[in-house]
């Protein structure tokens, strides 16, 4: 089993700063992608920034420029730099990973695990 948990939300004044975490840990093989997405309230969930095991980005256009998204492999770790912070930006953010993974001896690949989900607010 895989568990990920994530830290680092809050409520932020607009033009503020928050950096999210997402630290998986278990039975991992080797980690591919990871992820951060958001939803707000009545919307769908959208995709923020993913970052591949070579390190390629990608990120949602309202977003380019204030967001860095990087990993710490050693760590299992991904984090979401946030600057300049909109109130736009208000939501529940969660972490993605997609993995391979150990299990009964063997590796499986295609794990694809979700954090608990962080809220960021924007607001003054």
């Amino acid at each position: 089993q895989v568990q990920l948990v994530e830290s680092g939300g809050g409520l932020v004044q607009p033009g503020g700063s928050l950096r999210l975490s997402c630290a998986a840990s278990g039975s991992i093989f080797s980690i591919n992608a990871m992820g951060w997405y958001r939803q707000a309230p009545g919307k769908q969930r959208e995709m923020v920034a993913t970052i591949t095991s070579g390190g390629s980005t990608d990120y949602t256009h309202s977003v380019k420029g204030r967001f860095t998204i990087s990993r710490d492999n050693a760590k299992n770790t991904t984090y979401l730099q946030m600057n300049s912070l909109k109130p736009e930006d208000t939501a529940v953010y969660v972490c993605n990973v997609d993995l391979d993974e150990y299990s009964g001896g063997r590796v499986y690949s295609g794990g694809d695990y979700w954090g608990q989900g962080t809220q960021v607010t924007v607001s003054s």
